[in-house]
Formats: structure tokens, sequence, C-alpha cells
């Protein structure tokens, strides 16, 4: 009998791991899937650029708002419950599409994108130590890596499920709007708010077949324990990160990382709108589905290099290129432009968890905590995406990539800091 059990728990484990690794895809396609709702609802609801960029507004404060409870319920609930918490919360926001669909309203769909967040808040903190704690730990980073994988595939496949199931290919000009009685034009706008609604409800009835998987497959016991009381946060622990100037220069950096990344991803078809005015909206996200490609690439290239150049100073290297890149997007409104700025997912790829990184090295017994305010960090990615939006608005989007390109110079001014200063204060 426990030779049975002992030779069942392996197979139980890569259940349980393959489950997991999956969350890492799942997300990677919300995340990026929003990058089509921005140009499907500005079309579908006649939006200024501020006003599209309210989907990622909605979305990333979602993320912000449960960070610290989604650490708190893991701690006390366990790896596997917040997962399954994360799940529910992703599939219920998915489903709300269609209601909010034949409401035919704007403020629902935020809505439901703010609830999905909150899933993949719980997703996102519960995921990452849990692939850790599911087998060998001496494999561990190996196995964070191949999961980690997952998340640029999740992203890839979520722009081709919008470009494929939820881009019409169908613009028309003011001229031929206005050219259209009232009943044609609101068929045409309704057609194009119910096209979200079906990959979304396909999205949540997966996303409940794994919620119920999670459920019933056995996981390892640490999945489910809670972790000891003196391991939860205290405020005292905040008031002495506020205090490590180094370490909130980091979460600063962060903030206006994500920023960069979500205006670049969110207003590239826009961009390109304005830069090809000729190009269709199913083209031109062929650009960001390999500008997505190219951040996946990134990513496995800046690993290895990092066995030969600094972190730090790699990341400052990649912050300068991209500077460079988004200023010649300012300057050159066309094609070249819009290369240059697909060109940035390269040298974006190691910015976060670099920045991570270096942020918590030295914190010690504060560096749970530590990494609960970097995850609250992604905020950026609500507030500079609507900043980018209103620039965009009052000038032009080839103008308004300004501000991603001042959100390297952040970036870059972090990894110059910690050159200088060896990591923390």
């Amino acid at each position: 009998m426990s030779n049975s059990q002992s030779s069942s728990r392996p197979a139980l484990i890569w259940v349980a791991l393959l489950l997991i690794v999956s969350l890492f895809f799942m997300w990677g396609v919300a995340n990026n899937l929003n990058d089509i709702l921005i140009t499907q609802f500005k079309k579908a609801f006649v939006l200024s650029d501020l006003q599209s960029g309210l989907v990622q507004s909605a979305f990333y404060f979602g993320y912000f708002v449960f960070a610290i409870p989604a650490a708190l319920a893991m701690k006390r609930f366990g790896y596997k419950a917040a997962v399954i918490v994360g799940l529910l919360l992703y599939a219920v926001g998915a489903g709300l599409f269609y209601p909010a669909a034949l409401a035919h309203e704007y403020v629902f769909f935020l809505a439901a994108l703010f609830i999905i967040a909150s899933g993949l808040s719980f997703l996102e903190t519960s995921a990452n130590p849990l692939i850790v704690a599911l087998g060998d730990p001496a494999t561990a980073e190996r196995r964070l890596n191949f999961a980690q994988s997952f998340n640029s595939l999740g992203t890839i496949s979520g722009v081709l499920i919008g470009r494929e199931f939820i881009l019409s290919g169908v613009e028309h000009s003011p001229d031929e709007l206005a050219a259209m009685s009232a009943a044609e034009q609101t068929a045409f706008y309704t057609s194009e708010v119910q096209a979200v609604a079906g990959p979304y409800l396909a999205i949540a009835a997966v996303v409940l077949c794994w919620a119920l998987a999670v459920a019933l497959v056995k996981f390892p016991v640490l999945a489910s324990k809670h972790t000891d009381s003196d391991e939860t946060f205290r405020l005292a622990d905040f008031k002495a990160l506020f205090n490590q100037r180094y370490y909130m220069f980091g979460v600063l950096a962060q903030f206006f990382y994500v920023g960069a990344q979500v205006c670049i991803w969110s207003f590239m078809i826009r961009y390109g709108q304005e830069a090809m005015p000729g190009a269709g909206e199913k083209s031109l996200a062929t650009y960001l589905t390999l500008s997505l490609v190219a951040f996946m690439v990134g990513r496995f290239f800046s690993t290895w290099l990092m066995g030969y150049v600094n972190p730090a100073r790699l990341m400052g290297w990649y912050a300068l290129i991209n500077i460079l890149l988004c200023g010649y997007a300012v300057v050159a409104a066309n094609h070249s432009g819009l290369i240059a700025l697909a060109s940035t997912s390269f040298f974006m790829s190691l910015m976060f968890p670099t920045i991570f990184a270096l942020s918590i090295k030295g914190l010690g017994g504060l560096a749970k905590t530590g990494s609960s305010l970097l995850i609250m960090a992604i905020i950026g990615g609500a507030i500079i995406t609507a900043i980018m939006g209103l620039v965009s608005d009052l000038t032009s989007m080839h103008t308004a990539v300004v501000v991603p390109l001042l959100c390297f110079g952040v970036v870059g001014l972090f990894a110059k800091r910690s050159l200088s200063e060896g990591g923390h204060e």
C-alpha cells in the first residue's frame, strides 16, 4: 500500500504542475486581449484615445486593489485555495462580457475587466511560489522559467484570438458612417460590440473547467497549508520599506516600466492606423503579434546574456535603446516608426524581472512584503496608459509616444543607480 502511494505521488505532482503551469498561459491571454479590446471598443463605442485607454486602467486597477488581499489570502488558506478563487473570479469576469454586450454599455465591460484582473491578481500572487513548491527545490528555477515561457505564448495567443475572432476588419470612414441610416449605424455598432462576447464566454468555460480540475486534483500538503503567523504582513514592515530609498526607487521604476509596456502594446494598432492610414486593423494586429514574439525571444536571449553582462548594466543599455526607438517613432510617423515601436518589446523583455530582483536584493526579512509593493506598482499600466491616451487626444498618437520614452528614462536612471549603489542603501 505504501509502495503504491509512493509511486503515485510523482504522477500527482506532475498533474498538479501541469495545471499550475497552464495558469501562466491563461493570464497572458487575458492581458493581451486588452490590446485588441482597445481597438475594438474605440470603434464600437466611438471613443477617444483617453476613453479607450480606460480598458487598461480598469484592468490594472484590479491588480492594484487585490495584490495585498491576494497575498494575505494565500498565507491564510494556502496556495491552492488562492488559485481556485483566482480562477473563479477570472471566469465570472469573462462571463460578464455577455450581459455587457447585450446591454451595450462600455462601463459594464470595464467592470468585467476589473473582476478579471482581481482574479489574475490571485493567480499571479500564488502561482509563482506554488511552482517552486511543486517539486525538487534543486530544480525550482528551471520549473519557474519553463512556466514563464507559457506566459509569453499566452500573450501571443491573446492577440491572435482577438485578431481572428473579435476584429471584423470592417472599418468605415467618418463619411461612410455619416451616409448610413440610423438603423444601419446601430446594427454596425451592435455587431462590433457583440463580437467580444463569444471569445470571452469560451474563455470563461475553459477557466471554470480548470478551476474544477484544480479543486479535484490532490496537491502536495505544502500547497494547501497556510504559512506561520509571523510571516504575515505588518505595518512596521511597510514603514521600514518606505525608508529604503533605493527600494522605493525600484518601485517607482517598476511603475513606469509597466506603464511603458502597456502603453506601447495597447496603442500599437492605433499608432499604425495613424502612421499607415491604408492599413487595416487585422494587418496591424500582426505587428503587435510579432512584437510579442520579439519580447519572448528577448527574454531568453537576455537571460543568456546576463551570464556575461551585469544585469543592471544590460538593463541600462536596453533602456537607452528604447529611448532612441521611441524617439524615432515620435518623429517618423510612418512604417519605419511602427517597426521601431514594435522593436521596443525585445528590449523590454528583461526589465520587469530585473527591476524586481534588484529592488528586493538585500531586504532580508522584508523581501516578501517588498514583493507585494512591486506587484502593486503595475498600477502604472492603468495610470500612464490613460495619460498617453490624453496626450494623443490633445496632439497625435505618434507625439504621445513621448510618454513611454520618458518612462524608459526612469528605468535607465534606476539601472544607473543600481550600478553606483550596489543594489541597496
